[in-house]
């Protein structure tokens, strides 16, 4: 492997450093490296810990990592379900062990935490170094945008006020975040302080690391709220639990994957319908990630509610009987189909309480161009989503083939 100017610095691939990564899984988590002593020199995290190590022993690098690798005798690892929680305990064990290799070159100013500040309804920021409001903290991070989608995501769950502690209750129009359920309404007195420390506490656990113990607490306070007949919240608590089980955090990883790939959407799965007058009918889920198809995460369905054409009946049973299932939600959904397949998925998330969004793709009117409907997802490259249209179709086309030649020998 040559190295370019001497600015990068050859890790060969070698025998050792295989050893070293050889039974780490293909899973989320942390992974500690050690030196000759037992001492921890560096933490970092990964969505894939097997992937993400090796890297380390097959690439180029710099000499700061170079060195690093050149000193690491023995790695250890923990695993975590999601990404999202793996960064939370990648900040935990740096500010516990207090690594060389993620320490070094940096000052108090340099260090990002996240910071739940003082104030009635407490705000949740990211800062840096020392604070003024010096609230509660958490961290450090290593990665300012890996925090701030951590944020995003969290706040998704649950809602806090990002609005100066003196702006509470004084809008006489709910806030943007508010109309996308980001905000639970401090800004027009739509939510008591004791909600909104529900809100704060269950933020609290889950950067504390203690995610399954805040599944359970607010599995037993739906039950409470059930009990005594207030649907309402229970389902809130209800759509919670699943976003915690469901957690999107694709964008977090973003940087173990190669720079080139711009804007591909992460992961964007694509459906397509396929029936003869409805007749065998069946539908596909591709998924695309990174831009490139990720075939071991392709789904066939056989339509089982109805045996006459309808795209839109279809495609709502698909979406169903895809949301039922435990598989990692995607940051875009593509279908075959115009507005009113659109609508129909954005009907069945919507009762689930996700929001990602839906775009559909049909021919122009001229039948010389596509055109996209539905949600605007800025920066995706249209050529992607042309492809997994494309493949969604195939995969359809295939399976639905399959299907009838099965049944003209039955």
């Amino acid at each position: 492997m040559a190295c370019a100017d001497g600015l990068m610095a050859c890790i060969p691939f070698n025998t050792m450093g295989q050893e070293l990564y050889k039974d780490l899984p293909d899973t989320p988590g942390v992974y500690l490296m050690k030196d000759s002593g037992g001492r921890i020199i560096y933490v970092g995290k990964a969505a894939n810990l097997k992937r993400r190590v090796s890297s380390y022993f097959t690439r180029p690098h710099d000499s700061r990592i170079a060195k690093l690798v050149s000193e690491i005798v023995k790695i250890d690892h923990i695993e975590r379900e999601t990404a999202i929680e793996a960064l939370i305990l990648e900040a935990d064990l740096i500010k516990k062990y207090q690594p060389i290799y993620n320490i070094k070159e940096k000052d108090d100013r340099s260090f990002l935490y996240i910071e739940i500040t003082k104030d009635k309804f407490p705000r949740v920021l990211l800062v840096r170094g020392k604070s003024a409001e010096q609230g509660e903290r958490f961290g450090p991070f290593t990665s300012a945008s890996s925090a701030r989608e951590a944020l995003r995501i969290l706040r998704k769950i649950f809602p806090w006020s990002v609005h100066p502690p003196e702006k509470a209750g004084k809008y006489e129009k709910p806030c943007f975040d508010y109309e996308v359920g980001s905000c639970p309404g401090v800004c027009i007195g739509a939510i008591t302080k004791a909600d909104y420390m529900k809100n704060i506490r269950s933020l609290k656990m889950f950067l504390k690391g203690q995610k399954k113990a805040l599944i359970k607490k607010l599995g037993r306070e739906m039950k409470k709220y059930s009990d005594a007949l207030d649907f309402e919240y229970a389902n809130v608590l209800k759509r919670r639990i699943f976003a915690l089980n469901h957690i999107q955090d694709v964008a977090l990883i973003s940087e173990e994957r190669p720079a080139a790939e711009g804007k591909t959407g992460g992961r964007i799965e694509g459906y397509d319908i396929s029936n003869i007058s409805g007749r065998s009918a069946v539908g596909s889920m591709v998924v695309f990630i990174g831009g490139e198809p990720d075939k071991k995460e392709y789904k066939k369905f056989k339509i089982h509610s109805l045996d006459t054409p309808n795209d839109t009946a279809m495609m709502k049973e698909i979406m169903e009987r895809r949301i039922a299932n435990p598989w990692p939600i995607p940051d875009v959904i593509l279908v075959d189909g115009g507005k009113a397949q659109v609508n129909v998925v954005k009907e069945v998330l919507s009762v689930n309480g996700i929001r990602v969004p839906v775009i559909g793709m049909v021919k122009g009117p001229d039948r010389k161009r596509t055109d996209l409907v539905g949600d605007f997802v800025p920066g995706i490259d249209k050529k992607v989503l042309e492809r997994v249209r494309d493949e969604a179709h195939r995969f359809a086309i295939g399976y639905h083939k399959r299907l009838r030649s099965a049944e003209a020998f039955n």
